[in-house]
């Protein structure tokens, strides 16, 4: 199928060729920075972002442009075969894939979060064999019905396994903890048994002390495998970013305070000891979080996140393809749009035998999502 621009003027940003041959299928994106893909034969047709759906222009824009990409698949005489969706069923993407599932008479497909990151890298790349998938993100519902965001799986096509994933830490507060890094800092500090500093340390944000007696009782304190979150609490810890005014700002901050410190100085060396992993593949970050909140030098303190981090990383991946004897890895998720993370992964994870895959021409955060889906629906069907 040819699906010409005309047919859906303004809709589509990115057409990619396909390794294999797809039905027609419709996907439809996560929450944030939605898109809607279609796949038919041998492309994939994404969506331009239609925006972040608890907005509600974004949800209207997002269904029209669903509409329309089944109108433009309608006009070569095609069908969808199927409607694939994130997990999560309160998004709207996801009630809006039940409700045309329903209308054509055809199966919606469940795909979770972060499978789908790294099978839109996969797809990419055209890799329909079993890979190392490094997703690190904010959250995504998890098989356990958990928020997960900072996840070490094996993909191999429909399926994936959960091969590891960061120690969870709390979210006092739920959402708000999302939008208030100096919560997660907050969180860290319970974890490592100094709870009974959080009110003083954070005494100039309402509700200290109400999050601090939270974490104590465990209330309202979902917790989260979240890199996101993680780079929230270092963020907060360094004193950075205590509130986020816009989505990823603290993250943004830790970044160029890195960034910074390294182009005059350099990388610094990677904490000793700053991490471990655990028998069940749970990477522990809590002693580099210990470390980031007794550090005066804020710069500094951001780059040693960086190196630690990297070098966890690393050691926490091939571990991981030794064990189950891979070869290739695959990232993907919100946090790689960090450029030093990037460019360390790059230059390091060569030297370890893996072959990295990385986002090409989409990029690394939600609006790849689609395109993830629609490759493991492709596979899932494939395999029927």
């Amino acid at each position: 199928m040819k699906l010409a621009e005309r047919q859906v003027p303004g809709r589509i940003e990115h057409q990619l060729e396909l390794a294999r041959h797809s039905p027609p299928l419709l996907a439809m994106g996560a929450w944030f920075k939605n898109t809607v893909c279609l796949a038919s034969g041998d492309h994939a047709w994404v969506s331009h972002t239609v925006g972040d759906l608890f907005q509600a222009e974004a949800c209207l824009a997002h269904e029209a442009t669903a509409r329309e990409l089944l109108q433009a698949l309608a006009q070569e005489g095609g069908k969808p075969v199927a409607i694939a969706h994130d997990m999560h069923p309160d998004l709207h993407s996801t009630r809006f894939a039940m409700q045309l599932a329903h209308e054509l008479d055809v199966e919606a497909i469940a795909v979770q979060h972060h499978h789908a990151h790294i099978a839109a890298v996969a797809a990419e790349h055209g890799i329909s064999g079993p890979l190392l998938g490094l997703a690190l993100d904010g959250v995504g519902l998890g098989t356990d019905g958990k928020a997960w965001g900072g996840e070490l799986l094996r993909v191999d096509g429909a399926h994936f396994e959960r091969l590891g994933h960061l120690l969870p830490l709390a979210l006092p507060g739920g959402d708000r903890a999302a939008r208030d890094p100096w919560r997660m800092a907050a969180a860290a500090l319970f974890d490592l048994g100094r709870g009974d500093e959080i009110a003083q340390r954070f005494a100039d944000q309402p509700g200290a002390e109400t999050v601090a007696a939270m974490l104590a009782k465990n209330l309202n304190s979902p917790r989260t495998s979240s890199m996101g979150r993680v780079f929230d609490a270092a963020a907060g810890l360094l004193g950075l970013c205590p509130q986020m005014e816009f989505e990823a700002e603290a993250a943004i901050a830790l970044e160029q305070a890195a960034a910074a410190y390294i182009e005059t100085h350099g990388w610094p060396d990677a904490l000793d000891g700053g991490w471990h992993i655990g028998a069940n593949g749970e990477l522990d970050l809590l002693p580099l979080l210990d470390a980031l909140s007794a550090e005066p030098d804020t710069a500094y303190g951001a780059a040693l996140f960086h190196a630690t981090l990297l070098d966890a990383l690393l050691h926490w991946v091939t571990r991981a393809a030794e064990t189950v004897g891979l070869e290739r890895l695959a990232c993907g998720g919100g946090c790689f749009f960090n450029k030093l993370l990037c460019a360390g992964m790059r230059e390091r994870v060569p030297a370890t035998g893996l072959q990295l895959l990385l986002p090409a021409r989409l990029l690394a955060g939600d609006s790849a999502i689609s395109l993830g889906q629609a490759w493991v629906a492709m596979h899932l069907l494939e395999n029927l």
